[in-house]
């Protein structure tokens, strides 16, 4: 997935963290590969919260928008 990778520690909650080994299990994917998705989902979903915004802060149509962009 990527060419380059850094170790990283944080902490989640026990329930979390058990939903994680089951889906591990279940998919035969690793949990590293099943965060690393999750995280890189939740960082498009939130792209497209600010774009949103930012279209209605300054009154643009999010059609018009897209409609300039060939989209």
């Amino acid at each position: 997935m990527y060419k380059t990778v850094k170790p990283a520690t944080f902490t989640l909650p026990l329930p979390l963290i058990e939903e994680l080994d089951i889906l591990s299990k279940e998919t035969g994917k690793k949990k590293t590969s099943i965060v690393a998705e999750a995280l890189e989902m939740y960082m498009d979903m939130y792209d497209l919260k600010i774009a949103k915004s930012r279209l209605s802060e300054n009154n643009i149509k999010a059609d018009d928008f897209f409609r300039e962009l060939g989209v």
